[in-house]
């Protein structure tokens, strides 16, 4: 369970992290709204999940996730350049996320 719950915190960093370039400086009502929200739910689903997993894994898994799923957001939406390099460097960190998730 302590997984999941950190797994959907990480999607949740990527919302919040979205969310805040979106508000604009925090001048956008709904995007600030969003950014709250999705911050307080990532937070403390991160702190369930540490109560159970190592602190460095989970933050690690954490902040893996909510990077390459912000970066991809942003090449997928044309804020960001793609390159075969980025993607492979995207993968990388899905690579050593997964490896943090098998060997614990």
């Amino acid at each position: 369970m302590s997984w999941i719950v950190l797994v959907l915190s990480g999607v949740l960093e990527s919302v919040w992290a979205t969310a805040l370039d979106r508000s604009q400086g925090f001048t956008r009502p709904a995007p600030v709204v969003v950014f709250a929200v999705a911050l307080v739910a990532s937070m403390a689903g991160l702190a369930y999940a540490m109560r159970a997993l190592p602190v460095g894994t989970s933050y690690a898994v954490w902040v893996g996730i909510g990077a390459v799923l912000t970066v991809a957001y942003g090449m997928l939406t044309g804020a960001e350049p793609v390159s075969p390099l980025k993607v492979l460097f995207l993968a990388g960190i899905v690579g050593c996320v997964v490896g943090l998730k098998v060997t614990n």
